[in-house]
């Protein structure tokens, strides 16, 4: 399909079915447990402060407001809903994030994003098993830590080693003068990308838990044997990632400081620094649900299902033929 003329879709008519059936079964999925369907902005007023994360500006000239920005995820908007007394909620939404084309990645995707209150982490990742093994009929995820999986596949305790022999580690991909402005948490991020991702979930799915509270984004924190570390988990399955989930911090100051803290890694590497939700953070101190949440990416979750490594082969029309 590929070598046809521009017009064409990338992704054959067996793809586009299957990509009809996975979102008649995520609906049919969560019907079934009454959690509700939401739709939330696709263009928002804010971005977001994720040092990781470029978002795509877009101008615009309505009643005053002369710009927003295409949404990474609806998280921040979804939590309004529970804040405001929604309940449970999901959405299928298209998001956007700016730099990313590759293999795996395309500037807009799908996401599956869903809530649920009164859950915790591990609730959770049962149900993201529930989901996953269903659809794709595949064993259920095993379950390791960040740090046993780094020591297992990187050769490194993530949570004791320095950050010289960390750097020394890196040199295997990065050269030193590359690695001098490169972060402790950076360095863990090469590690993860190069050695340990590659060889998670090749023989069954496993999820990768407690990472280090440097990691934690928008999720609670925990001490696990002297060391705090994040209710985050993700879920790998044939080295791909496919979600990322928390049980979510609560806490509107915590939370502020942690957007604080992000501005100013984005100011030292040379990036802008955004504004922060003030409206997000609003919701929180209202009173966030103790819930738990995850995105997942629905492409990548067809592309698993079809047995393609490809992006390009489970979408329409990717950014070359836009």
């Amino acid at each position: 399909m590929k070598n046809q003329p521009d017009w064409q879709p990338t992704a054959s008519r067996s793809a586009l079915k299957s990509r009809a059936q996975q979102l008649a079964f995520v609906r049919g999925f969560f019907a079934q447990r009454g959690v509700m369907e939401v739709e939330t902005p696709i263009l928002g007023r804010c971005g977001v402060t994720e040092p990781n994360l470029d978002g795509i500006y877009a101008q615009l000239d309505a009643q005053g407001i002369k710009g927003g920005w295409l949404q990474t995820s609806p998280e921040y908007h979804m939590k309004r809903l529970l804040a405001a007394g929604s309940e449970s909620i999901y959405q299928i939404s298209k998001v956007f994030r700016n730099g990313e084309r590759g293999s795996r990645h395309n500037p807009e995707f799908s996401m599956l994003e869903w809530y649920r209150t009164g859950f915790d982490d591990k609730t959770l990742m049962t149900e993201v098993a529930d989901l996953v093994c269903g659809w794709l009929e595949c064993p259920r995820p095993k379950a390791t830590s960040y740090r046993q999986a780094m020591i297992d596949w990187a050769g490194i305790d993530p949570f004791v080693i320095t950050k010289s022999d960390l750097h020394q580690r890196c040199r295997e991909w990065l050269q030193p003068e590359q690695l001098q402005n490169l972060s402790r948490d950076g360095c863990l991020d090469l590690l993860m990308s190069f050695a340990v991702e590659p060889n998670l979930g090749t023989e069954t799915p496993v999820f990768i838990n407690q990472y280090p509270a440097s990691q934690a984004s928008l999720a609670k924190i925990s001490n696990v044997d002297g060391f705090d570390v994040a209710h985050r988990f993700e879920l790998y399955i044939n080295g791909i990632e496919l979600c990322n989930g928390y049980w979510e911090l609560t806490n509107g100051d915590e939370q502020r400081t942690r957007f604080e803290a992000d501005n100013r890694l984005r100011k030292a590497n040379g990036n802008p620094q955004m504004d922060i939700d003030e409206a997000f953070l609003a919701a929180i101190e209202h009173g966030l649900p103790d819930c738990a949440g995850v995105a997942l990416g629905l492409d990548r979750l067809l592309m698993l299902k079809i047995g393609t490594r490809d992006i390009s082969d489970v979408l329409a029309f990717p950014l070359e033929r836009a």
